[in-house]
């Protein structure tokens, strides 16, 4: 077939190139669109999700630095940096966030900086105490080219952030007046030995703080246990004389206290290792290496309660007994059984901790035998008051105190606030009679009866009736121990102040109250005579005689609980340092 002149004519068609790229062009450009149109969102997605991110940073950080009210602070956080309402997802929801409505998740829980553990496990939701928040937030993103072809994605972020604020906190009770006798009779009695000071000796040491890190650095040297952790050191075990030579060689003890306890230290028999994490708790500051501080944390005790409070530990639950003789006025003789359990769950009476820390005194028993002088003993009628004697016990639960709440307004120290809720033991005061072998056993209550108050002689005409007993008891408890909130402000903490709680207005003598409830009874011992009408003369000389006593009894008791940092119806609660740990980004 001759095609003629069109085959010179597609001949040269086919050769010729000019206005191929224009084809080309033509062609190509509707997906050269597409993928211009597809890399602009996706640069404005990812900028959109990292602008998020960076956003739910500032919300975690912000919600770590506001614990008590982290979902204000977080949707506060999202409304300040231009996101619209946020929806806020419950652990119990699934939320989808839609235009213009995203979702966040805010869950409280507690981070632990472990190098040993994974990444994804340091953070445990809703863990208590709580010290971190993880913040999550789901938004739909922005399609600007593409929303017709594709449903908008959701762009998902997440942060966690913590803080560290701690405070060093104790409870215990000061010594209403200090008595030199009692007190070495007491340490005496607690650690062996022989422990003679004087009454300036016993004021030094009321007076004296102890730097607690400064005294582990002192007593690690005499351990040999230099180049460790404040925590090795804790995990160890001293005598109560390495204790007080430790307390001794810290920097800042002056020459006063330092000579009472080198004296104490040289006169201390006991053996008896006490575990030093039984009487501090340093929490996070253990970790520390000896010789280093905690940025803007003191951490101080006071001596004599940190020198007792050892004693206390290594007497464990045995019996302390003391024969004080005539020493109180009033008193023909008395002896003294103390008796000493462990805190609950070991709680020290110092710790250094997080929100939820809990510091306890130990439970206590006190049992007093008084001999009361008679003087006139001619009652009249024939009626002889021959002795009168005052069995009294007295048992007090643990006090305890725990930190609720750690805040600092402004970031700043001097905006610092402690919150302490503390509550005083339960006591119960009886006169009565009680099971010796029971007395140091804490696992199970005593078990009381009637005991002989007095011993009465009768002459009737030509008969003398010798030794008629007056028997009786009675009981008072110190209740409603609810625990009672205190707050700490800069200036309390900078002056160490020491606050009380109380569970009623125990400035009264209760040992008035037991005495005019004291329920009395008169035999004949055994003769088998009604002698009932005698309680008319004898009750009231009884009753008079006692009354006589109360008050010096009162202070004995009292300051022997205070010596061991124990108080009937009350805790002393002091805070000596707070720190607001700056809140930080950790995963």
């Amino acid at each position: 077939m001759q095609l003629g002149p069109w085959t010179s004519i597609l001949r040269r068609a086919a050769g010729d190139r000019r206005g191929n790229f224009a084809v080309m062009t033509a062609v190509s450009m509707p997906f050269a669109i597409a993928l211009s149109a597809f890399a602009v969102d996706l640069g404005s997605l990812y900028t959109e999700r990292r602008e998020a991110q960076s956003i739910t940073d500032l919300a975690a950080i912000t919600a770590a630095a506001n614990m008590s009210n982290v979902e204000a602070a977080v949707l506060a956080t999202l409304g300040d940096n231009g996101f619209p309402p946020a929806t806020v997802q419950q652990p119990d929801q699934a939320l989808k966030p839609t235009k213009g409505k995203p979702v966040v998740e805010i869950i409280k829980g507690r981070y632990v900086a472990d190098a040993t553990a994974a990444i994804g496990k340091r953070f445990e939701a809703g863990a208590e105490p709580a010290n971190a928040v993880r913040v999550s937030l789901r938004k739909t993103g922005n399609l600007y080219f593409g929303a017709s072809l594709m449903e908008e994605p959701i762009i998902g972020t997440s942060a966690i952030a913590s803080t560290s604020s701690q405070a060093a906190f104790s409870v215990g009770s000061r010594l209403l007046k200090v008595d030199g006798g009692i007190l070495n009779a007491l340490l005496q009695g607690l650690v062996g030995g022989n422990i003679s000071l004087s009454v300036m000796d016993y004021n030094a040491l009321i007076a004296a703080d102890v730097n607690v890190l400064s005294f582990l650095d002192a007593l690690a040297v005499d351990l040999n246990l230099t180049g460790g952790t404040y925590s090795q050191v804790l995990a160890s075990q001293a005598t109560v004389g390495q204790i007080a030579k430790a307390m001794a060689n810290t920097a800042g003890m002056g020459q006063s206290g330092k000579l009472a306890l080198q004296a104490i230290a040289a006169g201390a028999a006991s053996t008896v290792k006490i575990p030093l994490n039984h009487l501090v708790d340093l929490g996070p500051v253990g970790r520390l290496g000896l010789g280093q501080q905690p940025a803007g944390l003191s951490v101080d005790a006071s001596a004599m309660s940190m020198l007792t409070a050892a004693a206390a530990l290594a007497n464990g639950s045995h019996q302390v007994e003391l024969a004080l003789g005539a020493t109180i006025p009033g008193l023909a003789g008395a002896t003294l059984a103390v008796a000493i359990g462990e805190p609950e769950q070991f709680s020290p009476w110092l710790a250094v901790g997080e929100k939820g820390t809990v510091v306890r005194t130990a439970q206590t028993r006190i049992k007093l035998v008084a001999t009361v002088g008679v003087g006139n003993s001619n009652l009249g009628g024939g009626i002889e008051l021959l002795s009168v004697k005052l069995p009294l016990h007295v048992e007090v639960a643990h006090a305890e105190a725990k930190l609720t709440d750690i805040t600092c307004s402004t970031g700043r120290p001097d905006s610092r606030k402690v919150t302490i809720s503390a509550r005083p033991g339960i006591a119960s005061l009886r006169i009565a009679d009680a099971d010796a072998t029971g007395f140091a056993d804490f696992s199970k209550p005593q078990s009381f009866r009637d005991a002989a108050i007095a011993e009465v002689s009768v002459k009737l005409l030509l008969l003398t009736l010798d030794l008629l007993g007056v028997n009786g008891s009675a009981s008072v408890a110190v209740t409603n121990n609810n625990p009672t909130t205190l707050v700490f402000d800069n200036a309390d903490i900078l002056a160490k102040k020491i606050k009380t709680v109380s569970t009623r207005n125990v400035t009264q003598s209760l040992t008035t109250s037991l005495v005019n409830d004291l329920s009395l009874k008169v035999s004949a011992l055994g003769l088998g005579l009604d002698v009932t009408a005698l309680l008319g003369t004898v009750k009231p000389a009884v009753i008079t005689l006692l009354n006589g006593v109360t008050a010096p009894v009162d202070t004995l008791l009292y300051n022997v609980l205070a010596a061991l940092g124990i108080k009937v119806g009350e805790a002393d609660v002091r805070v000596t340092g707070a720190s607001c740990g700056r809140s930080v980004l950790v995963q």
